[in-house]
């Protein structure tokens, strides 16, 4: 079906769009009125087009489903608010993958997710070493708060409420610098030039900059996910000094952390206590209730006793407070959380989807023929199975800023798929 836009509506689209994401980390509220309009353009030009796609109908019966859930639930006032984090993402990411269809888009948002990440890890250092707060007058007006020392206590957090947010928001930076630094260096590798070192220049401070911060988050997801991503750039390229280097690294730090008795003290002697003591977990003394382990099986009764419907969205924290007297925002899973508040068929036809889009992205990976545009795709993969991976350990969802950079990834990916692979193609 022909686009009902002409090409100079959809470069102004495009630039709102650009504008609207770029300032959306730090302008939270001036950057969603901005996607918010953007969407509302393309749905009104792409109407037909988007309630044909396979995908966006799954969508949609999955939103169904959810709203009956939610009119059985448990708490079914808490169930009506959790709709607000899953469906007005559907929508968006039915609209935005209309929208991203070219390979340079891709190369253009990921400087708009880039960009920002530099300035919010900087906020990160002054919020634990220079003790930086927002006066009351500031922080109304942006809509965030940043908090001496960072929340909780001595990690970093800046411009989120957690650290756990800003940690999975800069292993996507991450993600993506990586890809624009080595598509640089590639280029300047074919014929150096003075742009392209102050652009490789730029990229190595942010690189650092949130790699630092990263750290400094204390996430031992997001620390396993720079692993990752770091094994699966190395892996593609096919540097296995790297891939040598890396698996090195991690497991000197685990040992350290995880066997004290078979080396592990000798090598406590080299590795800093930083990230051994995070990682077994022995600079905390945590409460049974707020274990993974009792989140995780008490979200798995919660599944059995109510595996059609669920208990209903945003219920795991009454029911967890009814049950253990302990208030708990989430079961740091959001599939076993979905699961336990929507039901098995729910958490099936979401995990379908987001599957079967994942696989077609493969497929495209495997079969890309310009090799120009090929390893800022593979940022993208990357940086989306980031969070896939994050939110096996954690539940993102709960911020505004960090779902929709996912929904978009994932809108993304699925428009480069579809544009790609299945022109003609309803799905």
């Amino acid at each position: 079906m022909r686009d009902s836009l002409s090409r100079q509506s959809r470069h102004r689209i495009w630039l709102w769009f650009a504008v609207s994401i770029s300032i959306f980390p730090l302008f939270p509220v001036m950057g969603a009125l901005g996607l918010f309009v953007v969407n509302i353009i393309i749905w009104r030009s792409h109407y037909r087009q988007i309630i044909a796609r396979f995908v966006n109908q799954g969508l949609a019966l999955l939103a169904i489903w959810l709203i009956v859930s939610t009119i059985f639930a448990q708490y079914p006032q808490e169930a009506g608010l959790g709709l607000a984090n899953f469906l007005p993402f559907f929508w968006l990411f039915a609209g935005l993958r209309e929208l991203i269809k070219k390979p340079i888009q891709l190369k253009q948002l990921s400087w708009l997710l880039v960009l920002p990440s530099f300035a919010i890890a900087i906020l990160g250092f002054g919020q634990l070493f220079g003790r930086w707060d927002t006066p009351p007058l500031l922080e109304s007006i942006l809509g965030w708060e940043l908090v001496p020392g960072g929340v909780p206590a001595s990690r970093m957090s800046s411009v989120f409420i957690y650290t756990n947010f800003l940690a999975i928001y800069l292993a996507i930076a991450l993600a993506l610098t990586l890809g624009l630094w080595l598509d640089t260096w590639q280029a300047w590798r074919q014929k150096s030039t003075n742009k392209q070192v102050r652009v490789l220049l730029l990229l190595t401070a942010i690189l650092l900059t949130d790699l630092g911060g990263l750290i400094l988050t204390s996430s031992r997801n997001a620390w396993g996910l720079v692993i990752i991503s770091l094994l699966a750039y190395a892996l593609y390229l096919g540097w296995r000094w790297l891939v040598y280097g890396v698996i090195g690294a991690a497991t000197a730090i685990f040992w350290a952390a995880f066997a004290p008795n078979l080396g592990g003290a000798q090598l406590r002697t080299i590795v800093p206590a930083f990230f051994w003591e995070r990682l077994s977990d022995t600079a905390y003394n945590r409460p049974i209730e707020t274990l993974r382990m009792t989140q995780w099986q008490f979200c798995w009764d919660l599944v059995k006793q109510r595996p059609l419907l669920g208990w209903g969205l945003r219920n795991f924290s009454p029911l967890y407070e009814a049950k253990m007297n302990y208030w708990f925002g989430h079961p740091h899973s959001l599939f076993l959380m979905f699961a336990a508040e929507t039901g098995i068929i729910a958490t099936s036809v979401l995990i379908a989807i987001v599957a079967w889009i994942m696989y077609r992205a493969s497929l495209l990976l495997i079969h890309w023929s310009d090799q120009n545009s090929k390893l800022i795709y593979f940022s993208y993969l990357v940086a989306f199975y980031n969070c896939i991976l994050f939110n096996l350990l954690d539940v993102t969802i709960f911020d505004l800023r960090v779902n929709t950079i996912g929904w978009i990834l994932l809108a993304a990916i699925s428009g480069i798929v579809k544009s790609r692979l299945s022109e003609n193609n309803s799905g």
